[in-house]
This record gives C-alpha cells, structure tokens and sequence, in this order.
C-alpha cells in the first residue's frame, strides 16, 4: 500500500485568521514536504470562489511542485472537468506529464458545488453528460498519434492534435466518486477509482462494497480493473485529551467545510446528486463520538495501521492522507505527516520502503 498528501484546502472557519493566501503557501510547502519524507503522491484540489475551497488551479501549483521535487506523484484531486474545455485540460496534463519526467496520475471529478458552475455558464444539472463526453476526449487526445475529430451533444471540433504528447501511454486515470454512477462510469471506462470511506460508509456500507460494485461493473463490460484508493481525514493522538480534541477539530470540519459546500435540499438537487441530501443530514447530526474507522483515522500510529490494514484487505492499493483539516496548524501538519511515514508507513510494503533503500 501507499500513502499520498491530500488537500482540499477549506478555509471556510468562522473567526478564521488564515489567509487563502497563506492556506496556498502552506499546502505547496506540506507537499514538497510530503516528496521529502518519501510520501508517493500529492492530490490537490480544485475549487472556485469561495473559501470552501481556496485552491483554483492545482496545475499551476502541482507545476511549481514538480520543480521543487525529484519523486512524488503530481495528481489533482480532482479536475472538475465539465468546468474546462476538455482540448485544453489534455493539453495541460501532458505538458506537466512531460517536464516532470512522467509523474502526473490524473484524476477527474464533476465537483459538488453548484455556485462554482453558474460563472463559467456550464450546466450543474446536466453535468454528468459532459464529463462522460469530456472524459472521452481527454483520453482520445493523449492516446492518437495523428489528428482526431469529434461531434457530441457539448463539443464537437476537426483536425485537432495535442503538443507535446505525454511521457506516459497512458496517463494512469482516475474518477473520483461520490456516487453508483461514477463508480459504474469508472468501470466502464477502465479507470481506475477514487473514493472517500465516510462517503462510500454512508452510501454503500464500507469500502469493501465499493470495491465489488466496480469489480463486477468492469467484468459486466469487460474491462480489466484499475487501481483502487482512497481518501482518509488523519489525527495523531495519543492521549484522551488530543483525541478529544482531533474528533472536535473533525466534527467542526464537517459542520463548517463539508456542509455548506453540499446539495443538501432536494428540491434543487439533481438527481445524480440526491445522495448527497441523506449525507447532509447525518452529517448535520455527526457527534464527536461517532465518528469511526469508516471514516477517519484518530488514534495512536498501531491504531490507524490496524485499521489501514482492513482497507488494504478491502482490495485498495492507495490512501491518500487529509491531515490540514479542522484549522490545524502548520507545524503539526508537517508533525503529524512525519510521524505517519516514520510509525505507520513501514507496516505496509509500498513504494516509500523503496525509496527508503
């Protein structure tokens, strides 16, 4: 298994004293960081507009990143594709895929947040279609040689190629999932997939469920599986009372970045997205107490590697770790990431073992 840096970066606290600005200049370090201690990948996210997420262009910052580094894995996390013209995000990704020396694993996503569509006047309601046709074009330029030419229902062009080409042939893909339709979506693609445990806890049951859906979804069309990861809120404690206050700093997480960003009312959710309205009301009733291994990793470094230990079994080859959450300071993100390569990592054989060697 291997353990990667994530970050969505909500700053969206009341009586928060930290800047967008500073919030950015700490994720870059954290990642750079993150290539130092031998994690294996950096995932950042994309939002737009508001403080629920203060990141708007994870290339650019995974490009800055890719100087600054010699190993890690350059991934967002995810694009929000039917916000960008497809051309456009193929050609970005190979060119960062090309001057990293083949580092990128790309991921892509419809988002969740309805206010970050209306100002690029694309259509939250009929989203998921355009990241189906999206996701097709993305891949059709990074894989053909020669010119290509396409006529859909939202994009349609001739004669065009992309340069320069990427590195990798191809460029390991992921959808990142919320929902059935995006896992059945991965499967059919031959994507590999990438979910959240408090999300697929809520949805499905666990892990292990997700796992079986997209397995029996890529035999239904005969496609051969990809990777499977996960994404997992992370608090060092080791005492009661840092416990106590990592499951305070995640509740207000939930109540205060989660929420708001969120579908929450039926009567404005699209259909694709009427899971998300349960998923706000138990979120809304979330106790310190109640929150589990199903979706966040609190405890002692034996603990969270028993519990990591189960996601391994699961079929997952990837988690990706949400330490700067809940207004947690820099200095014990960096503290907390250090002690999880040095305590946690070394149970599990992955890429840092060989990096270490």
């Amino acid at each position: 298994m291997d353990f990667g840096y994530f970050t969505l970066s909500d700053n969206h606290y009341d009586n928060n004293p930290r800047t967008p600005n500073q919030f950015v200049s700490d994720i870059v370090a954290q990642a750079i960081y993150a290539d130092e201690i031998g994690m294996h990948s950096a995932w950042i996210g994309e939002h737009h507009f508001n403080s629920l997420g203060v990141l708007s262009c994870p290339d650019l910052v995974l490009a800055y990143i890719a100087a600054r580094t010699r190993r890690i894995k350059l991934a967002p996390a995810v694009t929000v594709l039917p916000l960008h013209n497809p051309i456009r995000v193929a050609e970005q990704w190979a060119t960062l895929d090309l001057i990293s020396g083949g580092r990128v694993v790309w991921a892509a996503g419809r988002g969740y947040d309805r206010r970050e569509y209306a100002p690029f006047h694309v259509s939250f309601d009929d989203n998921q279609g355009i990241f189906e046709e999206g996701m097709e074009i993305v891949r059709k330029l990074w894989e053909a040689d020669g010119r290509i030419s396409h006529h859909g229902k939202h994009y349609s062009f001739d004669d065009v190629r992309i340069t320069p080409k990427p590195i990798q042939r191809p460029i390991p893909t992921y959808i990142g999932s919320f929902s059935k339709p995006s896992i059945e979506l991965a499967a059919r693609l031959g994507c590999g997939l990438l979910v959240a445990p408090f999300a697929a806890a809520m949805s499905y049951g666990g892990l292990k469920q997700v796992a079986d859906l997209y397995h029996e979804t890529c035999a239904k069309h005969g496609q051969t599986p990809g990777k499977l990861m996960c994404s997992y809120f992370t608090h060092l404690a080791d005492t009661k009372a840092q416990e106590d206050a990592q499951r305070a700093r995640q509740v207000r997480y939930y109540k205060e970045c989660v929420i708001p960003a969120l579908p929450g009312d039926p009567k404005t959710a699209p259909p694709s997205y009427r899971y998300f309205v349960d998923m706000v009301e138990r979120l809304n009733k979330v106790r310190p107490e109640d929150l589990t291994e199903n979706s966040v990793l609190i405890g002692t470094p034996a603990r969270i590697t028993e519990t990591l230990k189960k996601v391994e079994a699961a079929g997952f080859s990837e988690v990706i770790l949400y330490f700067n959450v809940g207004l947690k300071p820099h200095a014990q993100v960096k503290d907390e990431m250090a002690r999880f390569m040095a305590d946690v990592a070394p149970n599990f054989d992955g890429e840092h073992k060989r990096k270490a060697a």
